[in-house]
């Protein structure tokens, strides 16, 4: 391994590293991959560690951030689609939180030595993953857990760690195989024995736990009957620029070659109604007369649909800091929204709020530092800038009193522990509509489809997922994807899936693992901090 001691071998294995990701991220058939990803990086940056040259922080930090650049860059090229600056800003600044984590890694090294610091880095990166599952500036994409999502057998015990448990999973099995090698390299058999041994529990355990969880699931018996639309209208080019009515028009006329008298629910894509709506005047709105005309011969049907919308602010009504001027009245406030609603045969609306908004696209973080950059958002639909949200996950009742939907709007469906909140507030069936057009024929929309399998195995809920254009399909409570739509074709299906009532232990306890990580995380650095500072002075 003469190779690892030249700066250019140093650099091919952190190449090498990304790669790896890019080529096991699913919808990739290769996952099985990823237990090895950070082998090479890892080969790397031990290296440096242990040779003499100088500023082995700087060097350290340079690998690590080329070789999750090219990880950032290969799996998720595609958002320049959307956002070419946000694309950018993804890259530049995931990359840069994800090394930090690694020279977090590297100080704790320093101090502690080998085995704290390489504990340290589990720790350190499922605190890392959780915090971008929380705060405002989370692109949580490329959470480790998730490039499993493709086989579905592999993640069931996810009902009682989500997706952070993967993750921490993953890494493990990377720092154990790393060890191994450099215990082969080392010239020590014994270890070299143990640490198969380690190995291999630590990943046929699992693997075979969630394999007979797979085969042992069976659904409880609640049929309700799905049909889902897929629409395919151009967001770019015809969308939000197009005849409203005719687009209606068109997605209602698809709903109708599937929907009968036992159709339970239909759901729509979100922004299928892509005007802009005021909601204290649904009743009136064109739209919403023509849904009630339609829905008005099936009497137990459920009508769940995207749309924009607008609510202004009554008088004295606290603003929130997404509230604009009203144009025409500038003593009038408003928010702008990306909501879905739903609608029956009683008259009665349900309407609920997206509150997971895209950094950058739909949502410019912390708006006081960075609210200049406002102008610079994609302009989805004629609304620019940050869209209004709600503190509560609204649950939409059936008529007959029944069932309770969940409703995720696109980006909010890789958020399991936002997920949990729908459940918490009964939520028996979950739907995910979503207009996932905007990334073009790229791996972005397979792997927001295969995302939402994991809902399924975390909540133990079955899945309707209305795409405009990309995937629509069912996801059974095992994570199967069924009747799985093509690639910018107009489509409707129709299912009867099961509803749950019953609560796993994630829906009740939520990313307790990223909990845990961030409070020992954050009791590590205060400690490695203050001895920091000790030393200086005793050195003072």
């Amino acid at each position: 391994m003469n190779f690892l001691n030249k700066p250019l071998g140093k650099l091919f294995f952190a190449l090498l590293t990304g790669l790896l990701f890019t080529i096991a991220w699913t919808p990739s058939p290769f996952a099985p991959l990823v237990f090895i990803a950070f082998v090479p990086l890892l080969l790397a940056l031990d290296r440096i560690c242990e040779d003499g040259g100088k500023r082995k922080g700087l060097r350290h930090f340079g690998i690590a951030y080329f070789s999750l650049m090219i990880w950032n860059v290969g799996t998720t090229w595609w958002v320049y689609y959307s956002s070419d600056w946000g694309a950018v800003a993804a890259f530049v600044f995931n990359t840069l939180f994800m090394t930090i984590v690694f020279q977090l890694s590297y100080l704790t090294r320093k101090r502690w030595g080998v085995m704290i610091g390489t504990i340290s880095l589990v720790v350190y990166w499922i605190a890392f993953e959780y915090l971008h599952l929380s705060w405002e500036l989370g692109w949580p994409w490329l959470t480790l857990g998730f490039s499993i999502a493709s086989f579905p057998s592999w993640m069931q015990w996810y009902e009682y760690t989500g997706v952070l448990g993967g993750s921490m999973w993953i890494l493990i099995v990377n720092i154990l195989i790393f060890n191994l090698i450099k215990s082969a390299i080392n010239g020590k058999p014994f270890y070299w024995m143990k640490s198969s041994f380690i190995i291999i529990v630590f990943i046929f355990v699992p693997l075979e736990i969630s394999i007979l969880i797979y085969g042992s699931i069976s659904e409880t018996k609640s049929p309700v009957n799905v049909v889902i639309v897929q629409p395919n209208i151009d967001p770019y080019n015809e969308k939000f620029s197009g005849n409203d009515a005719e687009q209606l028009d068109k997605m209602l006329k698809l709903a109708a070659q599937q929907i009968d008298t036992g159709t339970d629910y239909v759901a729509f894509p979100e922004t299928a109604l892509a005007e802009a709506t005021w909601e204290e005047y649904l009743n009136e709105s064109p739209s919403i007369q023509t849904i009630k005309k339609f829905i008005k011969p099936y009497p137990k049907l459920n009508f769940v649909c995207g749309m924009s919308s607008q609510k202004k602010y009554k008088e004295g009504e606290k603003l929130s800091e997404t509230a604009r001027k009203d144009n025409i009245n500038a003593k009038d406030y408003y928010d702008d929204y990306n909501a879905s609603f739903q609608i029956d045969n009683s008259g009665k609306i349900q309407i609920y709020h997206k509150s997971k908004l895209v950094p950058g696209v739909e949502k410019m973080p912390y708006p006081k530092i960075f609210g200049f950059l406002g102008k610079f958002a994609i302009d989805l639909g004629g609304t620019t800038g940050s869209y209004g949200t709600q503190k509560e996950r609204t649950v939409f009742n059936s008529v007959n009193g029944k069932w309770k939907v969940g409703t995720a709007i696109c980006y909010e469906s890789i958020y399991g522990d936002f997920l949990s909140e729908y459940i918490r507030n009964g939520a028996n069936l979950l739907f995910i509509i979503t207009n996932d057009g905007w990334w073009h024929d790229t791996p972005g929309y397979r792997q927001h489809c295969n995302y939402g399998r994991l809902a399924a195995i975390e909540f133990r809920r079955s899945i309707a997922r209305s795409a405009n254009t990309g995937t629509s399909c069912f996801i059974n409570q095992k994570g199967d994807i069924q009747q799985a739509t093509t690639w910018w074709q107009p489509a409707v299906i129709k299912e009867t899936i099961n509803a749950n009532s019953e609560m796993t232990f994630y829906a009740k306890h939520g990313d307790y693992l990223g909990v845990f990580a961030s409070i020992i995380a954050v009791s590590a650095l205060l400690f490695l901090f203050v001895i920091m500072i000790f030393n200086r002075k005793k050195i003072k």
